[in-house]
């Protein structure tokens, strides 16, 4: 059997196993068509099975969550954590809360924190988890006490020497605060280091809320730096209006760029006049409204209803909502744009398709499991400072994070080049984060 093969067997396998989970699918076979390369070098990766093995979870869990609304009815949700690969470190991922959370989607980011993780550096494994809860609407006292009985089974299965969780979409500084106060409840000991994202003023890292978006930007900025170009002066459209979204508009504009897009589930805003950071703190952090109400404030500016930003000319292009955002048809006008560079801030926000075409064009692409790991890299350093008793500046933690976003750049770019594949940041990042899991698996034998 040749590699090409063996590879496509062991993606025939992976979908057999794993019916109805097309997100999941689509990670494993991103991953699996750049791994040609690194088995033809080393058999004795093949001989193991690694390449099975690391596409099989675990352990995964799921568990019911009921609660009780404000108007005393009994609700029921549903909670998972799919506990992907230890071979680095202890489990770290996010949690997610969202109506469109299936055990697909936290398979599928699950599999990519693996690879995100270890192109830190920084010891951790790869896990996922999350709920079909929609925080959306609901009260304080109705996401407290989701949160608890949440976490009064998820305590079970974690522990900072185990498995830490995070926060991703729908879970912010509350419902951390909400988990890590019914986690302490429950083993009645503060074990600060159990969760990351937590409040500055109880065990949180200064620079982590800033950290994905910032993070995504310097990675970007390496991007172009290779191209002999800067951020200043250029044009970047922006998707999403989450924290990532938030602090990668802020980041670029502050390095130079114009911002003049970001969106939601209803639409797109399209701000010619580069985003009001004021006012975009104002409506999505302080009043949490919906996009469109930063458009029916800002003379200028107008709201696309139901519409994705990539229509709008750009340089450079950073989609930070959600997976599957940037399609096919959305690359082709980038690409007619002119646009120069897309770096993903979300997790797997481009099709496989999207990536091909872009890549074709001669658009510098930069992978989802490179460029958003500043976020999981300064939990990481969140940890740290969990673990020595120690409060970090904003400055030290941001310079830190610069650092790791450059080390992951030269990294992907290196191995890139190694491969035979100059400037393919796909297949750079996806062999690198590949072969520091699997060394770690060989030297821990059949386990």
């Amino acid at each position: 059997m040749t590699n090409s093969e063996r590879l496509n067997d062991v993606l025939r396998q992976v979908v057999a196993r794993n019916p109805a989970e097309p997100e999941f699918h689509q990670a494993v076979s991103e991953v699996l068509h750049s791994l040609g390369p690194v088995i033809e070098r080393r058999s004795d990766y093949a001989d193991a099975r690694i390449i099975e093995r690391i596409c099989e979870p675990e352990r995964q869990v799921i568990f019911r969550v009921v609660w009780q609304d404000d108007r005393g009815q009994v609700q029921v949700n549903r909670g998972m954590r799919v506990q992907f690969n230890s071979a680095l470190g202890p489990y770290k991922g996010g949690l997610r809360f969202h109506p469109s959370v299936n055990l697909g989607i936290i398979k599928f980011l699950g599999f990519e924190q693996i690879f995100k993780n270890a192109l830190t550096g920084l010891g951790m494994g790869g896990g996922k988890g999350g709920s079909d809860f929609d925080p959306k609407g609901k009260s304080d006292a109705e996401v407290m006490r989701f949160c608890q009985s949440f976490m009064t089974e998820l305590f079970r299965h974690i522990g900072d020497h185990t498995d830490v969780p995070a926060g991703d979409i729908g879970v912010g500084g509350r419902e951390i605060g909400y988990l890590f106060g019914q986690y302490k409840r429950l083993v009645n000991a503060y074990e600060s280091g159990v969760l990351t994202g937590k409040g500055v003023g109880w065990g949180g890292s200064l620079g982590r809320t800033e950290a994905t978006g910032f993070g995504t930007v310097f990675f970007l900025s390496h991007v172009l730096g290779s191209r002999g170009r800067s951020l200043d002066g250029l044009t970047a459209t922006v998707s999403g209006s989450g924290n990532v979204a938030i602090y990668a508009a802020t980041k670029a504009q502050e390095l130079g760029a114009k911002v003049v897009s970001l969106s939601d589930s209803s639409g797109s805003v399209h701000d010619p006049n580069g985003i009001d950071l004021a006012l975009l703190h104002q409506v999505k952090e302080v009043e949490r409204a919906r996009i469109s109400e930063y458009a029916a404030r800002r003379p200028g500016a107008t709201f696309m209803k139901g519409a994705r930003p990539w229509s709008i000319p750009c340089d450079v292009a950073l989609p930070c909502a959600t997976q599957n955002e940037l399609n096919e048809n959305d690359a082709r006008q980038l690409i007619a744009n002119g646009c120069i560079a897309v770096v993903e801030g979300a997790n797997m926000p481009s099709t496989l398709e999207a990536v091909s075409l872009l890549q074709q064009a001669g658009v510098s692409f930069g992978p989802a499991k490179a460029v958003n790991a500043g976020g999981v890299a300064t939990s990481g350093l969140e940890m740290q400072q969990n673990a020595a008793r120690q409060r970090w500046t904003f400055e030290q933690t941001i310079g830190r994070l610069e650092e790791i976003m450059r080390d992951i750049y030269e990294t992907c770019a290196a191995t890139a080049d190694d491969f035979g594949a100059p400037d393919d940041l796909v297949l750079g990042a996806n062999i690198a984060g590949f072969q520091r899991v699997a060394d770690a698996m060989l030297a821990h034998g059949i386990v």
